[in-house]
């Protein structure tokens, strides 16, 4: 409550886009999403704890060791390990034959305002089931960034 944070969603820790472009740019971006009133930023995916720490450890993320803490020192790594989250907000989506993943988070990204959606960007314009293409256009850092600044 009271507080401005920004997450987004992807279909899974140690997938290409994920690795190579997503969390990278989010994490990259921190800094600067903090200087425009963000409070924090989260990274959720259908995984759990034990996957997305090892990813982020992987991705070079610096690990917060503190008691109570939310693991990393910037982005934080959430798992929705039953996509209990990802069905709530509507997300989730299947690759069975596509990719063999089974159920995963739609990649989307979103402005939090006081527990309120205050901005959602979805990729592809929505959730495709059991979709070819891993549309990355609109939940990257770029694009959030932009809309952070247009907002401020």
């Amino acid at each position: 409550n009271g507080k401005r944070t920004v997450i987004f969603s992807l279909p899974g820790a140690f997938t290409p886009t994920c690795s190579s472009t997503h969390l990278p740019g989010y994490e990259a971006a921190y800094e600067e999403m903090k200087s425009l009133g963000i409070d924090e930023v989260y990274c959720l995916s259908v995984n759990d704890a034990f996957v997305m720490r090892q990813w982020g450890l992987a991705q070079g993320l610096d690990e917060d060791k503190t008691v109570g803490s939310n693991g990393f020192q910037k982005v934080k790594l959430i798992p929705d390990g039953a996509a209990l989250f990802t069905r709530g907000m509507g997300m989730s989506a299947t690759w069975e034959q596509e990719r063999g993943f089974g159920e995963r988070s739609w990649r989307y990204s979103a402005v939090i305002n006081d527990g309120k959606v205050e901005k959602l960007f979805i990729e592809g314009g929505g959730v495709e089931q059991d979709f070819g293409p891993d549309p990355f256009e609109v939940s990257d850092a770029g694009t959030m960034l932009a809309y952070l600044k247009e907002s401020k």
